[in-house]
Protein backbone atom coordinates (compact mmCIF):
# COMPACT_ATOMS: atom_id res chain seq x y z
CA UNK A 1 0.00 0.00 0.00
CA UNK A 2 1.10 3.51 -0.99
CA UNK A 3 0.62 6.75 1.28
CA UNK A 4 0.38 9.88 -0.94
CA UNK A 5 -0.42 13.58 -0.66
CA UNK A 6 -3.00 15.45 -2.91
CA UNK A 7 -0.47 16.88 -5.35
CA UNK A 8 0.98 13.57 -6.08
CA UNK A 9 -2.33 11.99 -6.50
CA UNK A 10 -3.11 15.07 -8.93
CA UNK A 11 0.37 14.46 -10.70
CA UNK A 12 -0.78 10.69 -11.15
CA UNK A 13 -4.20 11.94 -12.50
CA UNK A 14 -2.82 14.15 -14.97
CA UNK A 15 -0.39 11.82 -16.03
CA UNK A 16 -3.10 9.08 -16.61
CA UNK A 17 -5.46 11.74 -18.56
CA UNK A 18 -2.17 12.85 -20.97
CA UNK A 19 -1.61 9.24 -21.83
CA UNK A 20 -5.71 8.56 -22.00
CA UNK A 21 -5.49 5.61 -19.56
CA UNK A 22 -8.67 3.86 -19.63
CA UNK A 23 -9.17 4.52 -15.96
CA UNK A 24 -8.20 7.65 -14.52
CA UNK A 25 -10.32 10.46 -12.62
CA UNK A 26 -10.24 13.86 -14.22
CA UNK A 27 -7.44 16.29 -13.20
CA UNK A 28 -10.38 19.00 -12.80
CA UNK A 29 -12.51 16.61 -10.48
CA UNK A 30 -9.41 15.63 -8.58
CA UNK A 31 -7.86 19.38 -7.62
CA UNK A 32 -11.48 20.34 -7.05
CA UNK A 33 -12.24 17.80 -4.40
CA UNK A 34 -9.26 15.98 -3.39
CA UNK A 35 -8.80 17.02 0.54
CA UNK A 36 -5.74 19.75 -0.67
CA UNK A 37 -3.80 18.60 2.67
CA UNK A 38 -5.78 14.48 2.42
CA UNK A 39 -4.01 11.66 2.71
CA UNK A 40 -4.65 8.83 -0.06
CA UNK A 41 -3.78 5.48 0.00
CA UNK A 42 -2.88 3.51 -3.46
CA UNK A 43 -3.01 -0.22 -3.87
CA UNK A 44 -2.16 -2.31 -6.91
CA UNK A 45 -5.14 -4.72 -7.90
CA UNK A 46 -3.75 -6.29 -10.91
CA UNK A 47 -1.75 -5.56 -14.39
CA UNK A 48 -3.21 -4.15 -16.90
CA UNK A 49 -1.83 -3.64 -20.98
CA UNK A 50 -3.55 -1.86 -23.87
CA UNK A 51 -3.21 -4.20 -26.89
CA UNK A 52 -4.54 -2.25 -28.82
CA UNK A 53 -1.99 0.83 -28.36
CA UNK A 54 1.57 -0.90 -27.90
CA UNK A 55 2.49 2.74 -27.71
CA UNK A 56 1.25 2.73 -24.11
CA UNK A 57 3.44 0.88 -21.14
CA UNK A 58 1.60 -1.80 -18.91
CA UNK A 59 0.22 -0.40 -16.63
CA UNK A 60 -0.71 -1.21 -13.07
CA UNK A 61 -4.93 -0.67 -11.96
CA UNK A 62 -4.96 0.36 -8.41
CA UNK A 63 -7.43 0.81 -5.80
CA UNK A 64 -7.69 4.46 -4.60
CA UNK A 65 -8.96 5.83 -1.12
CA UNK A 66 -9.57 9.36 -1.41
CA UNK A 67 -9.86 11.69 1.22
CA UNK A 68 -11.98 14.78 -0.04
CA UNK A 69 -12.60 17.93 0.98
CA UNK A 70 -15.71 17.33 3.14
CA UNK A 71 -13.60 14.81 5.55
CA UNK A 72 -15.94 11.76 3.43
CA UNK A 73 -13.83 9.33 1.41
CA UNK A 74 -14.58 7.77 -1.52
CA UNK A 75 -12.90 4.63 -3.68
CA UNK A 76 -11.88 4.57 -7.59
CA UNK A 77 -9.93 2.19 -9.63
CA UNK A 78 -7.00 4.28 -11.71
CA UNK A 79 -4.62 3.25 -13.56
CA UNK A 80 -0.82 3.70 -12.69
CA UNK A 81 2.52 3.49 -14.61
CA UNK A 82 5.01 0.93 -12.44
CA UNK A 83 7.33 3.42 -12.35
CA UNK A 84 4.90 5.91 -10.79
CA UNK A 85 3.45 3.77 -8.41
CA UNK A 86 7.13 2.45 -6.91
CA UNK A 87 8.50 6.13 -6.12
CA UNK A 88 5.51 6.63 -3.99
CA UNK A 89 5.98 6.11 0.06
CA UNK A 90 4.90 2.93 1.32
CA UNK A 91 2.58 2.71 4.32
CA UNK A 92 4.73 1.33 7.62
CA UNK A 93 2.62 0.42 9.95
CA UNK A 94 0.90 -2.93 9.90
CA UNK A 95 -1.83 -0.92 12.05
CA UNK A 96 -2.42 1.95 9.58
CA UNK A 97 -2.82 -0.57 6.99
CA UNK A 98 -5.55 -2.11 8.63
CA UNK A 99 -7.54 0.99 9.28
CA UNK A 100 -7.57 2.16 5.79
CA UNK A 101 -8.45 -1.24 4.94
CA UNK A 102 -11.52 -0.98 6.91
CA UNK A 103 -12.12 2.62 5.70
CA UNK A 104 -12.01 1.01 2.10
CA UNK A 105 -14.64 -1.17 2.47
CA UNK A 106 -16.90 1.68 3.84
CA UNK A 107 -16.38 4.04 1.20
CA UNK A 108 -18.35 4.73 -1.97
CA UNK A 109 -17.05 4.92 -4.87
CA UNK A 110 -16.37 8.22 -6.85
CA UNK A 111 -18.99 6.87 -9.62
CA UNK A 112 -21.49 6.47 -7.29
CA UNK A 113 -21.18 10.03 -5.23
CA UNK A 114 -21.38 11.63 -8.47
CA UNK A 115 -24.47 9.98 -10.12
CA UNK A 116 -26.10 10.78 -6.13
CA UNK A 117 -24.93 14.17 -6.82
CA UNK A 118 -26.58 14.45 -9.35
CA UNK A 119 -22.89 14.95 -11.59
CA UNK A 120 -23.37 11.81 -13.28
CA UNK A 121 -20.44 10.00 -14.97
CA UNK A 122 -19.00 12.13 -17.61
CA UNK A 123 -16.55 13.87 -15.29
CA UNK A 124 -14.76 10.46 -15.10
Amino acid sequence: MKVIDSPSLLRLEERAYALSLNQRLDPAWVQANAAPDGTHYLWPALWNSLSHRPDVPRQLRCELLITLRAGERAVSLPDVLPDDFTSLPRVTSHEEGMQVSQLLDRAPSVRERLLREGEGSDLL
